[in-house]
């Protein structure tokens, strides 16, 4: 006789990693997705769900130094991994100019897809400090924006960059 066993039955399990520089571990069912686990166990609000499938890059992180989107992660890759949000991207002060240009152009309106964009242009910037505007347009293009219209945008990372290389 077969049993039938539900998601509700099945036993957590404890993941480890360490995020924004700090080591955690959490007790957690082992399909959660990371985004859940980012926002809910670890209460980091930055990571925003957009559209729960992929296609918006709200839910980007750092993953390894990997940009992935954290909605399509399940939990069980991550154990013993290294993750950074946007949380962490905000205390690191090589990228609080970046994050000023957005505020200043405007860049950033409703917020839902902010943090996603913020961490494309970090992982942009990190391989081509002095991007031309299709480089930026490239980087950019896995994350949507419904507000700017990304012209905004574009001119936040384009300004930065030049800050940030003229800094140097």
């Amino acid at each position: 006789m077969a049993t039938n066993t539900s998601l509700v039955d099945v036993p957590k399990v404890r993941v480890t990693l360490t995020v924004n520089g700090e080591h955690q571990s959490v007790l957690v069912h082992p399909m959660a997705r990371l985004l859940d686990v980012i926002r809910q166990e670890l209460g980091l609000t930055g990571t925003k769900e957009g559209c729960g499938e992929g296609e918006c890059g709200a839910c980007s992180v750092f993953l390894n130094g990997d940009l992935v989107n954290s909605c399509l992660v399940p939990i069980l890759q991550v154990d013993g991994a290294e993750l950074v949000t946007i949380e962490g991207i905000s205390q690191d002060a090589r990228w609080q100019r970046l994050q000023q240009s957005f505020v200043m152009h405007g860049g950033a309106q409703c917020g839902i897809c902010t943090p996603g964009m913020i961490l494309a242009a970090v992982n942009l910037l990190q391989r081509i400090p002095n991007p031309l505007e299709a480089d930026i347009r490239q980087s950019l293009a896995g994350n949507l924006c419904r507000c700017t219209g990304y012209v905004k945008i574009l001119d936040a990372v384009t300004q930065a960059a030049k800050a940030m290389t003229d800094e140097s």
